[in-house]
């Protein structure tokens, strides 16, 4: 056996609306591409046929949006509803997929946001990656600069000042966003190396 296993291919689709979203979503794919992926990324608002035909390639496809009035924005709603052309022909069935959000308050409803994307990627038959960390931030000897900081587990979540541009984006959320593209690249890896071996085991 030579040893070398497929790179897998994520890609990030996702809307920011004032930039806080685009830097949680480049934290992402940094953290996928040290990983070893091959990462794409896909801004719903401008997605056009090619975009669509990239993300039925992929081996895996992470959603983010900002959190508006307690869900993803209005931008990402009307992709994930395009998204039901991909779901009549099973499309995405089986790919891997997870999650990212950002809001201007600690908590701000981005569980709503994560549900969401969980409930999108279950339609579309995939299968979800969680976040995987401990809660940081939550005792006395915690620090705000904890990883995965705000508690969430189904997927990244990001606080920033409504009163600061994306270079507000507490390095924290940057940290926890990167840990989540490291941990799907893996479990994607996984997922493609042991089909893989499924198939050439019924050869």
């Amino acid at each position: 056996m030579s040893g070398i296993t497929h790179a897998p291919v994520v890609s990030i689709a996702y809307h920011s609306g004032y930039g806080h979203t685009a830097v949680i979503a480049e934290a992402v794919r940094a953290g996928a591409a040290e990983a070893g992926a091959t990462v794409h990324l896909v801004k719903v608002d401008e997605i056009d046929d090619a975009q669509w035909e990239l993300l039925g390639a992929s081996d895996a496809i992470i959603f983010g949006s900002p959190t508006y009035m307690g869900t993803a924005s209005g931008a990402f709603h009307a992709f994930a509803e395009a998204s039901s052309k991909v779901w009549f022909t099973y499309g995405w069935q089986n790919k891997v997929a997870a999650g990212f959000t950002n809001s201007g308050s600690k908590s701000g409803d981005k569980g709503h946001t994560l549900g969401f994307f969980q409930t999108l990627a279950a339609q579309h038959g995939m299968s979800w990656v969680n976040l995987g960390l401990k809660p940081g931030w939550n005792a006395t000897t915690a620090s705000e600069n904890d990883i995965n900081r705000l508690g969430f587990f189904d997927g990244a979540a990001a606080q920033t000042h409504t009163d600061q541009g994306p270079e507000g984006v507490h390095k924290a959320d940057i940290a926890t966003a990167e840990h989540l593209g490291r941990r799907v690249a893996e479990q994607t890896r996984v997922l493609v190396a042991g089909r893989a071996a499924l198939a050439a085991e019924a050869v």
